[in-house]
């Protein structure tokens, strides 16, 4: 049997920044540093470990995140390398709910950026207690006050160095740590770095004393105990900084701010001292809760061992050799080969065949997964993205994980009538990983409607079918997700009556449509009273309601944001069936629609373009041109940031765009924001468009 880890020793922790930012090579480092690897992988040299995927390896980005575990003053770390891209926010959506604690980067130069901000706002939804490590102090531009002072002013954290830099761009080649009030600095030899401490630097010791001071002041407003040591004039000892700050950043009233440059191997160390000393372990945070299946059983459950089995999937991947692998972070409890889970969502037994300790896409086996472990499980095929397993005496259903909505779409088709069921397999299994990754089909044209987070994502998309699944697909334009919605509310009555000889069909339904809030899709609910029509007659009408939400009957867009109440109906003692209710239902929500008003919504994007600050006006003139809203201009040194919402519609090829804009200068990125109302003459021209478009395909398919 496997010894049990002390849970105190064990942190769960992510790697989370703007793409760029330098995640992936500050994870590599931890790996060598920790023993993990004996060799550094490089991004630009397509060897890092935790970049896996051949697409990673070839564009030098973070596509999936990827798990690992290793070791540093003894204790357990597991590591999720998480991507930077807003393509593929779904994975650090995931990996932050179940994790415990997170290292937020920034780049030394970019600072605080719209993906920082995402990531951010994705660990306070969770309650994640984070670190920051300023990356990159060896780049032409790094500021380390400025960068602070944005993760002050633009994230509202309580941001406190615990560190100095000594020097900065090509001088980088220290810190100063504040607790130990030492010097530690990096020398570059030929064989690699050197780190060796020393006496702070005589014109850094002013400024050193100052943040040293400010440190304590900080601290000793988070801690009765500590503020009279520093009101009575006492120098605090380091343990009782070190514990102030510790708790302090768990409860996440502040935020430790530590710097270095990992490409060149400098300030990694120090920021695994950091992950030991302030994230928490499993222990060190309240008991995981959820809804319990037996009313009166318990719905919270402690990390322990021998507390009930608790435990969430969070990740789903295809594997040639295995099938399916299950990531899941066990809260409580103990997992065994060989042994049966609950899923509490699907209410079904599987039996667990293999575990994992994951390092990227290599594995080794274990008989056991423990209370504050992330593993890989094998054996779970009926098992989806946010699933609960738990032991079916003791079940409990823990909250779920929410994933934006796709807003691009793109369709293709197989290239050979072999490669259709090779294409139906690939895309299922491709949909089982990615809950931001949607696939649908259109009847008349027989192609295959892919929708997801953007181009990039469904790109990928394609190439994995390629690649993994050996389909050959034709692909066509990538296109906007367009939905339609509701104006106001209205009622309408629907009666279904058929007559054709024997056995006829009857239903009769009033319902109500009112707009619903945004993001909340299609909502149904029922007000019947009295048995007016019995349950599973409104389940019908439901099924109905929603069969005909995927085809809307302003534009043929799914239709979204609409709350649907049925109030009243009535039914025949022989005509009646679950299928007459259902015809019923979708024709009493088309009709609804129409009376209430229909318009057509797109997805806005946040952008986010830096750009050298002469280019500035050339760039908010471009974004004005297509129908963006300028929210603010940030001079950043010699650069300036543009903050925008544009539709994702005009957005098409700003990429090359930009680049003639700019010289080449400039860079932006994306993100979506919501859906809003189309223009009407633009919506005019929209529905026009793809009134010819379907009489096209209508002519050739009758040719």
């Amino acid at each position: 049997m496997a010894k049990q880890l002390d849970i105190t020793r064990v942190r769960n922790v992510g790697v989370m920044a703007h793409i760029d930012a330098g995640k992936t090579t500050v994870t590599e480092r931890i790996l060598f540093f920790t023993g993990k690897n004996h060799k550094m992988g490089e991004v630009d040299d397509g060897e890092a470990t935790m970049d896996w995927m051949e697409q990673e390896r070839e564009r030098g980005i973070t596509i999936t995140s990827a798990a690992t575990t290793t070791y540093w003053r003894n204790v357990r770390t597991n590591i999720i390398d998480t991507p930077g891209h807003v393509d593929f926010t779904a994975e650090v959506e995931r990996s932050l709910r179940v994790l415990d604690g997170t290292v937020a980067l920034f780049c030394a130069v970019g600072g605080v950026q719209s993906q920082s901000e995402t990531v951010w706002r994705q660990a306070e939804k969770y309650g994640v207690p984070r670190i920051a490590f300023v990356n990159k102090m060896d780049r032409t531009g790094a500021d380390f006050a400025r960068v602070v002072r944005e993760i002050r002013d633009e994230l509202g954290a309580n941001a406190l160095p615990v560190v100095l830099p000594i020097g900065a761009e090509e001088s980088f080649r220290g810190v100063v740590d504040l607790l130990d009030m030492q010097a530690i600095y990096y020398d570059e030899t030929p064989d690699g770095i050197v780190v060796r401490e020393g006496p702070v630097p005589d014109d850094l010791l002013p400024r050193m004393q100052e943040a040293r001071e400010e440190l304590v002041e900080r601290l000793a407003e988070q801690d009765d105990a500590l503020l009279e040591t520093y009101l009575a004039g006492e120098i605090p000892e380091r343990e009782d900084l070190l514990r102030v700050l510790r708790k302090a950043t768990i409860e996440g009233r502040v935020v430790p701010v530590l710097c270095g440059a990992a490409f060149k191997n400098k300030g990694v160390q120090k920021l695994l001292d950091a992950i030991v000393d302030y994230l928490p372990s499993p222990a060190d945070l309240p008991p995981v809760s959820g809804t319990a299946a037996v009313q009166g059983a318990s719905s919270i459950r402690l990390a322990r061992d021998d507390a009930p089995l608790a435990a969430l999937a969070f990740k789903v991947q295809s594997d040639r050799h295995m099938g399916k692998l299950v990531y899941v972070r066990v809260y409580s409890g103990v997992m065994r080969v060989g042994e049966f889970v609950y899923n509490a969502n699907l209410k079904t037994r599987q039996r667990i065949s293999r575990l994992f300790e994951m390092n990227a896409n290599e594995r080794r086996a274990v008989e056991t997964l423990r209370a504050g472990d992330v593993g890989a499980v094998v054996g779970l095929a009926e098992t989806r993205t946010g699933d609960t397993l738990c032991t079916e005496e003791h079940s409990i259903v823990l909250g779920s994980i929410e994933f934006p909505r796709p807003v691009m779409d793109l369709a293709i088709a197989p290239e050979t009538e072999g490669d259709r069921d090779k294409l139906a397999k690939g895309l299922s299994r491709l949909a089982d990983e990615d809950p931001t990754f949607l696939v649908s089909s259109d009847s008349e044209t027989d192609e295959v409607i892919l929708s997801g987070m953007g181009e990039l994502h469904l790109e990928i998309v394609v190439d994995r079918l390629r690649r993994e699944f050996g389909v050959g697909v034709k692909v066509g334009a990538p296109r906007v997700a367009y939905r339609e919605t509701i104006v106001g509310p209205a009622v309408h009555e629907q009666r279904l009556v058929k007559q054709t000889g024997g056995r006829g069909q009857y239903a009769h339904v009033v319902l109500r449509v009112e707009p619903g809030l945004p993001g909340s899709g299609v909502t149904f609910e029922s007000e019947v009273t009295g048995g007016r029509i019995p349950r599973e007659f409104v389940a019908a009408t439901e099924r109905g309601v929603r069969d005909a939400a995927i085809v809307g009957p302003f534009g043929g867009y799914p239709v979204a944001d609409v709350k649907v109440v049925v109030f009243d109906g009535s039914t025949h003692e022989v005509d009646s069936s679950d299928m007459a209710f259902r015809q019923c239902g979708a024709a009493a929500f088309r009709e609804a629609c129409r009376k209430a008003g229909m318009r057509l919504v797109e997805p806005v994007m946040a952008v986010e373009v830096s750009v050298p600050a002469e280019d500035t006006g050339l760039v908010t003139g471009g974004l004005c041109a297509k129908r963006g809203r300028i929210l603010e201009l940030l001079p950043k040194g010699r650069t300036s940031t543009v903050r925008a919402e544009v539709p994702l519609a005009e957005m098409f090829g700003y990429s090359s765009e930009l680049r003639g804009l700019t010289g080449g200068r400039g860079e932006f990125s994306m993100e979506f924001v919501r859906y809003a109302p189309v223009p009407a003459l633009v919506a005019e021209k929209i529905l026009k468009e793809q009134a010819e478009e379907e009489g096209a395909t209508s002519s050739r398919g009758r040719r």
